[in-house]
């Protein structure tokens, strides 16, 4: 076998595909791997998002409020500094918010509620857990929240072990714009609809901190023609069956007054009952709910039922509303995001509508790193979505975080994945436990840095309000809210 000759052979081959490369690479595309058509199998996206791409992709705009300064009015005589629009945080948006965490602070007593709404960046409980530690460990407060009935990240949650049967039937704001029953402040709703076997869901507590036991066990569950539902679970050595009413448009049923560790419910003849989920909270300090849904672009919350979210917030109570998207809105090719800022704003809207009074927070989307000419970089859609998110957050009078910036700006990505130890993952897009605790940090961090300015605010406005004499009644220029 002449083994030289096959040796020039390879080597010739290998000469010309190196040099056919570089011939041929000042014409390949820039961006090696395209996402224009956000095909990809493993990805699910809401079918909101598709439509909306479908008829508003368009180029790049320019920007009409880099120049704007955000003027505030004064709440319960409060005021925040104006701010740029590169500085902007909105915070003078959260005074009701932050008067509720002083309350909380100073007198011990009530509680403060916020529903983070999120997509696969903060599924499996990832930023929230953290987000919610943080809180909790200042202001009080035990329990997970609000979990589902079934979800898709209950394997890899790691703030409750959370087990079901298969034979749940779900209906979810991403795929189906008509349920049967109105959707859960989740986005979801369930049913139990198997009557040849029971349906049942468990709930576990582990060693997460002031997650410890799940406290006050309570059912959400709808309306209903059904008047023959009933729960069965265990509590000890005692077997307790209680009956489903679904005679409101939103029900709650508490299983227990105390801390359990873990507890199973079956559910029997409870078919067309809609079925929300649990709450675990011990009614003080701060709780945080966590609403995640890989695929979400946040359009669907525009599809939530006005009259079912006001019957969630006369039980709940919430006073923020973070919403944290991006993830699933950077890939369909455009650099024009005048169309997800107009939705957005006015999914804004509808949740003032839903939740009136409560406070919103706008999260932005985290740096991304695509591969360009061979060398990742971020990804050239992640700023201009950025400064869309924030032109709504503005536009809607809501607060707004900076992720992109607060995590390290232009690059961060690659340089959170490629640390030692890393800090997010291959991807270059999901942050892994590590970087989402960062992530919960940067976030309570510019939160808390705003709520300790509303307390010198706070303080400097009480010291200038002297009580003024007219026609012998005394007026305190506190009792003013500006408008």
């Amino acid at each position: 076998m002449n083994t030289s000759k096959y040796f020039f052979q390879t080597l010739v081959v290998v000469i010309v595909s190196v040099l056919s490369f570089l011939a041929f690479k000042t014409i390949l595309p820039k961006k090696i791997f395209t996402e224009s058509k956000l095909n990809s199998k493993s990805v699910v996206v809401d079918s909101l998002l598709l439509e909306a791409i479908a008829e508003e992709v368009g180029p790049a705009v320019e920007d009409s409020m880099a120049n704007t300064v955000i003027d505030y009015k004064g709440v319960n005589g409060v005021r925040f500094p104006a701010e740029t629009f590169e500085e902007y945080t909105g915070n003078q948006y959260l005074a009701t918010f932050f008067e509720k965490l002083f309350q909380l602070e100073t007198k011990k007593i009530g509680n403060v509620r916020i529903a983070y709404f999120g997509d696969s960046m903060t599924d499996g409980d990832l930023i929230v857990k953290d987000f919610r530690t943080y809180f909790q460990e200042k202001f009080g407060g035990q329990g997970v929240g609000f979990v589902n009935i079934t979800s898709e990240s209950a394997t890899s949650r790691s703030s409750i072990i959370h087990e079901f049967s298969e034979n749940w039937k779900t209906q979810s704001y991403l795929k189906v714009k008509q349920p049967l029953h109105p959707f859960g402040v989740n986005g979801h709703v369930f049913y139990a609809n198997d009557t040849a076997n029971v349906a049942w869901v468990k709930y576990k507590a582990n060693k997460t901190r002031f997650a410890t036991v799940l406290p006050r066990p309570t059912l959400f569950y709808g309306s209903s023609s059904n008047k023959e539902g009933k729960i069965n679970y265990v509590i000890g050595t005692d077997t307790i069956s209680k009956k489903i009413s679904p005679n409101s448009l939103l029900n709650a049923l508490v299983l227990s007054e105390s801390n359990l560790k873990s507890i199973k419910v079956d559910f029997k003849q409870a078919d067309s009952i809609p079925i929300y989920g649990f709450n675990f909270d011990d009614g003080k300090g701060v709780h945080v709910d966590n609403f995640s849904n890989r695929g979400n672009s946040g359009l669907p919350i525009g599809s939530f039922d006005v009259a079912t979210m006001r019957a969630f917030q006369s039980k709940l109570n919430y006073d923020l509303i973070i919403l944290q998207y991006g993830a699933n809105v950077l890939n369909y090719g455009s650099l024009n995001y005048s169309w997800y800022e107009k939705r957005m704003a006015k999914v804004v809207a509808h949740l003032k509508e839903c939740f009136p009074g409560v406070a919103i927070l706008i999260i932005s989307t985290a740096d991304k790193a695509t591969k360009y000419d061979l060398e990742m970089k971020t990804d050239s859609a992640v700023v201009p979505l950025n400064t869309a998110q924030k032109r709504y957050a503005i536009k809607s009078e809501s607060s707004f975080v900076n992720m992109f910036t607060l995590m390290g700006g232009d690059g961060s990505m690659i340089q959170w994945v490629e640390q030692e130890p890393a800090k997010a993952n291959k991807d270059y897009t999901h942050f892994n436990h590590r970087g989402a605790k960062e992530a919960a940090n940067l976030i309570f961090i510019q939160l808390n840095k705003g709520y300790e300015l509303y307390k010198k605010l706070r303080k400097k406005q009480k010291k200038s309000a002297v009580p003024i004499k007219k026609d012998s009644l005394f007026f305190n220029t506190d009792s003013v809210h500006e408008k």
